[in-house]
């Protein structure tokens, strides 16, 4: 408790009411928005690594009561410690961490949440223990739960391993929300960064159905000929 008191201390010190304040609107946290609610100390992610260093010592239990604060900063730091230790730890860690992230996963509210936290725990999971809990994420109605599902399968691509992240895609592909579709898009430009081939493969069966923002992300290392082709079919 008295790290935690230490840490809420260094917060405070570092708060920027201005960058707070733009946080909110960048973050969409108005009334309906994906959001909605959240408050912050306006403090810069450079500056929330370095306090995550400096209390990466933080128990399990600690971090639960971070995930339950209302500041995103708190939420943010208490994910990077999480994943030191998951790199850090053996096995059986690696275990708990992982069931620990996933019940937490409703509090992994926002986009940068994600994408801090589930490459490098949950994708790192799936890659050596497979997808036994890709389904109840996909099929998830939380937001963030979905995103997690897509956005773990990068350490897949980076290990040249394109089916799940595909298969993933293709459930994706009628997802209402634009956040799920920039995330698929920006995996499916993973592929297609490490095989061509591949994506225009997927890109030939679905493109009539594929989101606008998703194929734009998809595509967007193509060049503006093909961009064009692909965005008028």
């Amino acid at each position: 408790m008295a790290r935690l008191i230490e840490l809420n201390q260094e917060l405070l010190k570092l708060a920027d009411p201005v960058q707070a304040k733009n946080c909110l609107w960048f973050f969409k946290t108005g009334k309906g928005e994906y959001g909605e609610g959240d408050k912050f100390y306006g403090i810069k992610v450079p500056k929330l690594r370095k306090l995550a260093s400096k209390f990466e010592a933080l128990t399990l239990a600690d971090l639960d009561a971070l995930m339950r604060s209302e500041m995103h900063e708190e939420r943010f730091i208490a994910l990077v410690i999480l994943t030191r230790k998951y790199e850090r730890g053996d096995a059986r860690t690696k275990s708990e961490i992982v069931r620990w992230y996933l019940k937490h996963a409703s509090r992994i509210n926002n986009w940068d949440l994600v994408d801090v936290s589930a490459p490098r725990i949950y994708g790192d999971w799936i890659l050596t223990h497979g997808f036994s809990k890709q389904d109840k994420l996909i099929e998830s109605k939380n937001l963030w739960r979905r995103r997690i599902a897509i956005v773990g399968t990068f350490m897949l691509i980076r290990d040249g391993r394109f089916d799940e992240p595909l298969r993933v895609a293709e459930k994706l592909l009628h997802d209402k929300h634009d956040l799920i579709h920039k995330a698929v898009g920006w995996m499916l430009r993973e592929v297609g960064k490490r095989d061509k081939a591949v994506l225009e493969k997927f890109l030939h069966e679905y493109v009539k159905m594929m989101p606008r923002t998703m194929l734009r992300y998809a595509i967007e290392k193509f060049s503006a000929i093909e961009r064009e082709k692909y965005l008028k079919a």
